[in-house]
């Protein structure tokens, strides 16, 4: 996914230039607004898009309930505290002022600006509009005003189903939509664009970020995972209780939480909308960060008659990373050094340096190193160099999938001729399939794998018995549009180059039950997708694999939080002769995601067979 940190940049940079007008601020006492004076609600409308939208308004009345002095978006929100009598209208509207306001909190003020939709992130995000109120004259009229009261946001108000379907005239844009605030939870959240809201004992579940922000729900038994997230597991459960907290105020004092915790009492504040994850109340007041006591997993060792092989996304690790000892920990006693690993997001021996440098032996070493002082094997590995710059990430970082493997548990077959752009083949060696390179690349010429990871091909051997091994790590997610965006339902558009990778990969895998139909084969790695996604299904076929995270509760499906939602990115499928006539179990290491101080933002996978 793109950084973002650099997205977060171009936001800022959008937003300056969309606001260059400076403010009129004028401390006085004059007469109140003309008593045919529009009001907020009426800015506001009953779609998402403001019916006075590019037109100036003048003397809009209301009370100051949160101030913003930091970033581009500087400004307050103000809302009227005599609401009309309609639920799909706000009474509350964000005042752009470009630099600090003047006005603070419980000041009565009227305005006279130009009514904007403010899109964060760009139109071509997809994102909804924020109505706001720019070019601002402000008059305070008196000081120290109640605030009204907040809206609270709890399982009761926010409906269950998440949103409407888009106009087709509109190319699926919910924005001429009537709102239906008792119908869909986005619709229940725009009603309350601007406003005072406020949500009680709300429990973590994504963990404070590096941004200063994180994610609670309002529903605490909407599809809960035993540890305290909400399990993503349909296009349709979007889970509609997920809520993003950030701080109206300085952020040296902001919770760091993680997965489970509560913000206990009431936490309080204006309802925005933003780029980094949609509807997020942006607090001034933060309920106490209770601890919910989550501890990192550790998987069973496996057996000695037990082959165990795992997935781990190690997140552009480079020579110059300072988390060497902490993933060689997590390898040896939260993975309890699984036979087989295979790394995704293993970068050059000079990172992100962009000097033609695609070797990774620097990279590599100094993992094993590190897992051997943490009282682990001394793993071998193998991989093979990318081209330089083909293959998407970090620029310069050249990013790859390697094996790790432990030669006193299994053993690697070399075969020669693999290379970055040879593909890899399968043959006949003594009625038995074989590589016909190994390591190998799954096709790397394709079009599927422009400016992305090319899968990589091995052959293991594990108690007499061949195992074949596809390591993967398939195009991101970036430039799909969020869950709250404007279109409804949000277009995926990455998932089409996943779909034709997931084909190749299945296409090989064919190759290889076609010569032995009992062959043992794993394909596993970052699929960058869903369990219930298209790209799993076209991974699976007609049976040819298997994703045996599938196995596990739905409540344990996860490997990834994002905004709330605890989903599965990481995977491990497996052939028929594997999922039918071995013993096998399958463990989700939850070792990252769900904490804020994490050493990846994936958690590692392990499958464990009996030959």
């Amino acid at each position: 996914m793109p950084s973002k940190s650099s997205a977060r940049l171009a936001a800022l940079t959008v937003a300056a230039v969309c606001s260059a007008a400076a403010v009129t601020q004028m401390i006085v006492l004059p007469a109140p607004a003309h008593a045919d004076s529009v009001r907020i609600h009426d800015i506001q409308g009953t779609t998402r898009i403001s019916p006075y939208a590019g037109q100036k308004v003048s003397d809009v009345a209301g009370i100051v309930t949160g101030v913003r002095t930091y970033g581009s978006s500087k400004g307050f929100w103000m809302q009227d505290p005599d609401p009309d009598a309609d639920p799909a209208t706000s009474e509350g509207v964000f005042v752009f002022t470009s630099s600090a306001p003047k006005a603070a909190v419980g000041d009565s003020v009227t305005v006279t600006g130009t009514v904007s939709e403010y899109v964060p992130g760009g139109t071509s995000s997809g994102n909804q509009s924020v109505t706001e109120i720019t070019k601002p004259a402000v008059t305070v009229l008196s000081a120290g005003n109640a605030v009204p009261a907040p809206v609270v946001l709890d399982a009761e108000s926010v409906p269950a189903a998440y949103a409407p379907a888009g106009d087709s005239a509109a190319n699926g844009s919910v924005n001429a939509l009537p709102l239906r605030p008792d119908h869909y939870a986005l619709d229940r959240y725009e009603s309350l664009e601007g406003m005072n809201v406020q949500v009680q004992d709300a429990r973590v579940v994504t963990a404070t970020d590096p941004y200063t922000e994180l994610w609670v729900t309002v529903k605490p038994h909407e599809h809960a995972t035993r540890r305290g997230g909400t399990v993503y597991g349909s296009y349709d459960s979007q889970n509609t209780g997920r809520l993003q907290i950030q701080s109206l105020g300085p952020t040296a004092g902001f919770p760091v939480a993680d997965v489970g915790d509560t913000l206990a009492g009431a936490t309080t504040g204006p309802l925005d909308y933003n780029q980094f994850g949609g509807y997020t109340l942006v607090a001034d007041r933060l309920g106490t960060l209770e601890s919910g006591g989550l501890r990192r997993e550790t998987t069973r060792a496996q057996s000695r008659g037990e082959l165990a092989v795992a997935t781990y996304n190690v997140e552009n690790l480079d020579p110059s990373d300072t988390t060497f000892a902490a993933h060689a920990s997590a390898i040896v006693h939260n993975l309890r050094s699984p036979d087989i690993v295979s790394l995704e997001e293993i970068q050059d021996d000079n990172g992100a340096t962009d000097d033609g440098t695609v070797t990774a032996g620097v990279t590599m070493t100094k993992l094993i190193d590190a897992i051997v002082a943490a009282g682990g094997p001394r793993y071998e590995w193998r991989s093979i160099d990318p081209v330089d710059d083909q293959d998407g990430g970090e620029p310069g970082g050249n990013i790859r999938q390697a094996f790790l493997f432990n030669p006193a548990r299994v053993s690697f077959t070399d075969r020669p001729g693999g290379d970055s752009t040879t593909a890899v083949g399968v043959t006949r060696v003594h009625g038995k399939a074989a590589l016909t390179a190994s390591p190998g690349r799954v096709d790397p010429a394709s079009g599927a794998w422009k400016s992305s990871r090319k899968p990589l091909a091995g052959e293991f051997v594990f108690h007499g018995r061949t195992v074949f091994v596809i390591a993967n790590h398939f195009a991101s997610k970036g430039g799909d549009q969020g869950l709250t965006s404007q279109y409804q339902p949000p277009v995926r558009g990455s998932e089409t180059q996943r779909h034709l990778q997931a084909a190749e990969v299945n296409s090989f895998v064919k190759d290889i039950l076609k010569v032995q139909r009992n062959a043992d084969v794993i394909a596993l790695g970052d699929i960058n997708d869903f369990e219930f996604s298209g790209t799993a299904q076209i991974l699976e076929g007609r049976g040819e694999l298997w994703s045996a995270i599938k196995s596990l509760p739905r409540s344990e499906r996860y490997t990834y939080d994002y905004q709330g939602n605890a989903q599965v990115l990481d995977q491990i499928l497996i052939s028929p002769s594997i999922r039918h006539g071995h013993r096998f179990d399958y463990d989700s290491v939850h070792i990252n995601s769900e904490f804020h101080d994490q050493i990846s933002d994936h958690d590692p996978q392990v499958l464990r067979l009996r030959p």
